[in-house]
Parts: structure tokens; C-alpha cells; sequence
């Protein structure tokens, strides 16, 4: 049965994202996909769904949502205190919604990005092989008020495997992000290769879906370099000493020095960082 959910308030930025968008970046095409993939993947493992089912990615405020028919759901990700109604809805624990059932968010408690998933995935539109929304690729690039959004009303398809999930958590409230060394590390003096792993950083009010720029500035006298290649995790260094962590919007060349390059749990890590949030970096 084909159903909606209605948007009746859209929060600050609730996208919808799936594992992202792969194969374009030759053309210049971001990959996209959601920010903390962990809590995305949650999601789709417990619902039993594909793991490239498409989730709705909320961040920090989240929205009001209105069910037209009844449906399996799991939230997880950081917390940001999700009720159906007057219910409220555990983490990571599958929940039924029923016809014109009312999901909301309130209070931050952990986190800054929740993640709620749906029986079947959220049926939005494909393009180049993805939902993942992003501004000049897809119509949408975030949620309105009054926009619709289709699902398929699957009740009670989850099947008993008789086996249980823990999920992972510590993560999100981590500050040591892994990394391995950029393509350009080793042109650092060697006093800055040790400096940058004791350093502590915190992220600044510059930080989206495409970089999050760390508020202190790290010594740089480094040569420019030709314009390269970048990928999600890319740890950039600018020529006034500020430091750029490229995310999963981010563009696919660039021209500053590539010193470092996040692994996919420090990723998850970033993706749940607010400004003021202290990280350092762990080879």
C-alpha cells in the first residue's frame, strides 16, 4: 500500500540520504550519503531492510512528521529525544506507527544528527543511481513544510532471527579521531607531524554536510599544490593555518595540501560534532 508522511514542521536540516551516490565524481559529482553511515546502517539492519534503503537524516532540531498509514520505524544515531504521539521512542528498537500517528523531537540529549529509518526505505526519487538528496542534483535539498514524502505501508514483514543487536554508541561522544596520512604529509616539517597529533582542535561554526573547519589555526609552511583529488575524510590545510575536514557533501578536487585522511568511524565521529566540540587527531 502506497502511503505518505507529511512534513508539518521541517526542523533546521532533515535531508534524505541512502549510502550515497558513487561512480559521478569524474563528472564532478559529490557522493553524498548519510553523515554518521553506523547509525544509518543501524537502522536498515534492524528494520531488515537493504542496506542501501534510504533513512531521513535529522539534525538537531528535528521535525514533525504525520503517518497516512501504519508502519515499522527505528530511530538511532544521536539522541534527540523522538516521540510518537505522547510515546516516546527507544533507540535502535523497532516501533509501529499507526494511521495518523504524529512523530516529532525535542530536547537535544546527545549528538547533533538522529537517523530515522522505515519499513521498505523511504520512496523518494532516484537520481544517478540514488535518493541522497544535495542542492542542484535532486529537486529537494532539505524538507519544507507540506512536502509529502512516499513510503510503503509494511506491517509485521520482520521476520524472528532469534539473534540480538548491541549497538555501538561511545563513538558519538568520542574525540580521538583515527586517521591515516594524506597524500602531502610527509611534506610537513617534521615539528608539525608531531605538533598536529598533540594538538587538541574544536570545531568552529563553519561545519555542514560539505567541511567542518576547526576553529585554531596550525602553522603552515607548506607550498601550494596543483589542484588534486579529494574524497570524503580529506583533511585539508590552508594557507592561513586553518584546517578543513571535508564530509560527505564535499567537493571532488581541491588545491590545498592533503595532510590527512579521516577513517570511516572518525567520519561517524565528525558527523555527530557541534561547534565547540573539542577532537584530536590519532594516526
Amino acid at each position: 500500500m502506497k502511503a505518505e508522511i507529511e512534513v508539518l514542521q521541517p526542523g533546521l536540516f532533515s535531508t534524505i540520504q541512502d549510502v550515497g551516490r558513487f561512480g559521478y565524481m569524474k563528472y564532478g559529482v559529490p557522493v553524498s550519503g548519510s553523515m554518521d553511515t553506523y547509525s544509518a546502517k543501524m537502522v536498515n539492519l534492524i528494520l531488515q531492510n537493504s542496506p542501501d534503503c534510504a533513512v531521513m537524516e535529522v539534525t538537531q532540531t528535528g521535525p514533525k512528521l504525520k503517518f497516512s498509514a501504519p508502519v515499522e520505524i527505528v530511530i538511532s544515531g544521536g539522541n534527540l529525544s523522538p516521540k510518537v504521539n505522547e510515546t516516546e521512542i527507544k533507540h535502535n528498537t523497532i516501533f509501529r506507527v499507526q494511521t495518523g500517528d504524529v512523530l516529532s523531537f525535542g530536547k537535544r540529549q546527545f549528538g547533533c544528527r538522529s537517523y530515522l529509518g522505515i519499513s521498505g526505505g523511504f520512496q523518494t526519487e532516484k537520481i544517478l543511481n540514488s535518493r541522497s538528496w544535495y542542492e542542484g542534483i535532486t529537486k529537494n535539498s532539505h524538507l519544507v513544510k507540506g512536502m509529502k514524502l512516499g513510503y510503503h505501508s509494511i506491517v509485521g514483514s520482520i521476520n524472528n532471527t532469534y539473534s540480538s543487536i548491541k549497538p555501538e554508541s561511545s563513538y558519538i561522544r568520542n574525540q580521538g579521531i583515527v586517521v591515516a596520512k594524506g597524500p602531502e604529509f610527509e611534506k610537513m616539517p617534521d615539528t608539525l607531524k608531531e605538533e598536529i597529533f598533540l594538538q587538541e582542535f574544536s570545531v568552529s561554526k563553519n561545519y555542514n554536510r560539505m567541511a567542518i573547519q576547526l576553529e585554531e589555526n596550525f602553522k603552515n609552511s607548506m607550498e601550494p599544490i596543483t589542484t588534486g583529488p579529494v574524497v570524503q575524510g580529506t583533511v585539508q590545510l590552508t594557507p592561513g593555518g586553518k584546517i578543513i575536514i571535508l564530509m560527505r557533501d564535499c567537493q571532488t578536487t581541491g588545491g590545498y595540501p592533503r595532510i590527512l585522511q579521516v577513517m570511516e568511524q572518525g567520519m561517524n565521529s565528525l558527523a555527530q560534532k557541534l561547534k565547540g566540540d573539542r577532537i584530536s587527531f590519532r594516526l
